[in-house]
């Protein structure tokens, strides 16, 4: 049975087979069997059981591997306790549970509105109609996203003084900087729906996206402030490609196309998680163009010091009640634009409202108590791993003997340490293993899933590494996002289109929504303690490692494969 069979169906299924079995017996005594049926709290139990032991399974496979690789690094390697541990446990339990209320909520109560939509829309609205209805839902989903609250809640660690603009855009502009990623995502949704009607390849439209962001990145690093920001801009395209977007935009792009017969394609579920990738960094670099363009630099400062506290800033300060207004903010509006659609666009019925509220209820608890998680469990794990890992090769005033290695070996050390982060957690995501049995089905098991996820997963850890470095080197991040890119495009021309589809979307099954406000957390405490300007960049190297990983593993298939046909066409000569 498939895990994600929904829990309504599970019941009905176990309550049918118990009236089968029982149905004579009962019937003899009642001739209503319903008002004879009763279930002892032991049987309700029994039933509940298996469904929440699967799911909740998942999610401790997920976060208690890197919780203990973190807490383990940091009492052994640099032999200093876990501060505030009883809080950060708590926390880290409801990110367990609120990952596991939220996936299930998202299953049943939000992913029938993708299917039901893409499926009728085309059928009942002309195309404007279908693309305007995409683009809003890309915003939607955005807003919705569980990783973008930490993105916005970075913003009370960066120092107006390091990177001003970085600050404005995380405090000042903070909700038209997720309007503009979320805009990124509802463009990526109205081309990747195009894509799904017209068949049209990915690489021109991966190289159409290209050119733009990286050449706006090379004309944003001139300005010494504002080339800040673009750690950040690169950052917020790993950010949105996580369990809300993907499902949804994704079951609204194939049920068009599967209206339209265009879904007879293999390739047909690919391509437009990496332009929800790309697009929202093209967002964040406008953003922070119209800023330096219509107010003065002194006024960010002034700002940014005006609204500075005395105490050092916490990241992870929250109140439930900030988290209950933050979760129906977040799901609410997207389940009235989806209840909109369907009841005055399409004209359609709502099927099993009962599970549909079920499932909405899920979503919004969920949220909520994954945020808490997030903010008391994830934030501070990964800021004091972070903050503590420079200890190994440089003095800090926290941790008594500092350095406690020679600089060679430290730096050496923390990078070992981002590249097992990075491994492990990628590793531990549902969204790859997925993906990889997808990906061996569609290549009848040329790419087999075994190696796609150690591929993805060997990008992200030498990605994280790179990406650590960077700040302890204050490399510039166009030293590495114009030859990566540019080295990922040289793959691109050379790959085949089977390919090049899976690789480029395998950067965004990697971050999902408990990797994205760890290796944050961690880079913005590291970049802190090492006194960069910002701690921003990680994700986008986790994003790229990925790309150029599966890309180079899928030549190295084609080629072999072209080898084995030319020996045994030799063999059929001879």
């Amino acid at each position: 049975m498939r895990r994600s069979v929904r829990f309504g169906n599970f019941v009905r299924e176990i309550a049918h087979e118990q009236k089968r079995v029982d149905f004579a017996a009962i019937t003899a005594a009642d001739p209503d069997p319903r008002k004879r049926l009763r279930l002892h709290s032991r049987e309700v139990f029994n039933i509940i059981e298996p469904y929440v032991a699967v799911r909740l399974a998942e999610q401790l496979k997920a976060v208690v591997p890197l919780a203990l690789y973190l807490a383990l690094f940091q009492l052994l390697i640099l032999r200093q306790d876990v501060v505030d541990g009883a809080i950060i446990t708590a926390g880290l339990c409801c990110v367990i549970i609120g990952l596991m209320l939220f996936m299930e909520g998202l299953k049943v109560g939000l992913m029938p509105f993708g299917e039901v939509i893409g499926t009728s829309l085309p059928q009942k609205s002309p195309l404007p109609i279908v693309l305007l209805i995409a683009l809003l839902l890309g915003v939607g989903v955005t807003f919705a996203e569980p990783a973008i609250g930490a993105l916005k809640a970075a913003g009370a660690i960066v120092t107006v003084e390091r990177a001003p603009y970085v600050h404005a855009l995380l405090n000042d502009w903070s909700g038209t900087l997720v309007l503009l990623v979320g805009l990124g995502v509802g463009l990526a949704a109205v081309l990747g729906t195009l894509r799904f009607l017209y068949s049209w390849s990915l690489k021109p439209l991966i190289f159409a996206s290209l050119v733009p962001t990286v050449g706006l990145t090379i004309y944003i690093s001139q300005d010494p402030e504002l080339s800040k920001i673009l750690g950040l801009a690169w950052d917020a395209g790993a950010v949105t490609t996580g369990p809300v977007t993907v499902p949804l935009v994704l079951s609204l792009g194939i049920g068009i196309a599967a209206s339209a017969g265009k879904n007879n394609s293999s390739l047909s579920g690919f391509g437009i998680v990496t332009l929800a990738s790309l697009f929202p960094v093209l967002g964040v670099q406008a953003l922070a163009l119209y800023i330096r363009a219509t107010v003065p630099l002194e006024d960010i400062m002034a700002a940014g010091q005006t609204a500075s506290v005395v105490s050092e800033p916490a990241w992870y300060e929250s109140t439930p009640g900030v988290e209950i207004v933050g979760g129906l903010r977040a799901i609410v509006p997207l389940v009235l634009f989806l209840l909109l659609v369907l009841t005055v666009v399409l004209r359609e019925k709502i099927r099993h409202p009962g599970e549909i509220a079920y499932g909405i209820t899920l979503c919004v608890v969920g949220m909520i108590v994954f945020n808490l998680g997030l903010s008391y469990g994830l934030a501070m794990l990964g800021e004091q791993s972070g903050s503590l890992v420079p200890a190994a090769f440089t003095t800090l005033d926290a941790v008594a003997n500092s350095p406690l290695y020679q600089l060679s070996l430290g730096l050496t050390i923390a990078a070992i340490f981002a590249w097992f982060l990075g491994f492990g957690a990628t590793l531990a995501e549902p969204a790859l293993n997925a993906l990889g049995l997808t990906v061996e089905t569609l290549t009848n098991g040329a790419f087999r899933k075994s190696v796609l996820m150690y591929a993805v997963a060997l990008g992200v850890g030498f990605g994280i590494a790179i990406g650590v470095l960077k700040l302890y080197f204050e490399i510039p991040m166009i030293w590495l996002v114009v030859p990566g890119y540019g080295l990922a495009a040289v793959l691109t021309l050379l790959s085949n289109e089977e390919f090049v589809n899976v690789a480029w979307d395998s950067a965004g099954v990697t971050t999902g929504p408990v990797t994205v406000p760890l290796v944050l957390a961690m880079g913005l405490g590291f970049g802190e303690a090492v006194g960069a300007d910002e701690g921003f960049g990680i994700l986008a190297m986790a994003s790229i490692g990925p790309i150029l990983a599966v890309l180079t593993t899928g030549i190295w298939i084609q080629w072999k494969t072209r080898r084995r046909h030319a020996d045994e066409d030799g063999e059929d000569n001879a």
